[in-house]
């Protein structure tokens, strides 16, 4: 991640055993990767659960990042995260990145919710977690993104395949 805040694509990509695509060292991938590094800096056991590379296989490539924002809360609730770099979105990668989070989740015994929040905007998100049994649970304001919906599902309870 430090290579990657410093915009060293190179040395990233040979830090992950991947090619990481450019989309990881623009503007909002940084930001995340700072905010994800002071995170880690604070709280060093959060590593494990947030941002990674999200690798297509058999091709191994990179199609993304997905992770969650940290480790359960108090209430065992985590936030699901993931991002398609734009050339491969429209493909089924979101889908599948979040139906690997919620699998991820359901398999940790501190995680009961697992939320979403997505801009009421935002068709593309939205149509993502149809079909994962996501239910509308509030709304909130986010100081980077502003309004967002917030959705909720429990670990464990959504289906093993998205519907299509």
């Amino acid at each position: 991640m430090t290579a990657l805040l410093d915009g060293d694509l190179p040395q990233a990509s040979a830090l992950a055993g991947v090619e990481l695509a450019a989309y990881f060292v623009a503007d909002q991938a940084r930001r995340l990767w700072r905010r994800r590094l002071d995170q880690m800096a604070a709280d060093p056991g959060s590593a494990r659960w947030i941002a990674r590379a999200a690798v297509a296989e058999p091709e191994d490539i990179v199609v993304g990042y997905a992770g969650f924002h940290g480790p359960p809360d108090e209430a065992g609730m985590v936030e699901v995260g993931y991002t398609v770099v734009p050339e491969f979105r429209r493909q089924g990668y979101a889908r599948a990145m979040l139906a690997e989070l919620l699998r991820r989740a359901a398999a940790e015994p501190a995680v009961r919710i697992v939320r979403a929040t997505i801009s009421p905007g935002n068709a593309a998100s939205l149509a993502t977690i149809a079909g994962f049994g996501f239910v509308e649970a509030g709304e909130q304001w986010d100081d980077e993104d502003g309004l967002e919906l917030i959705f909720e599902i429990p670990a464990g309870h959504g289906p093993e395949q998205p519907v299509a």
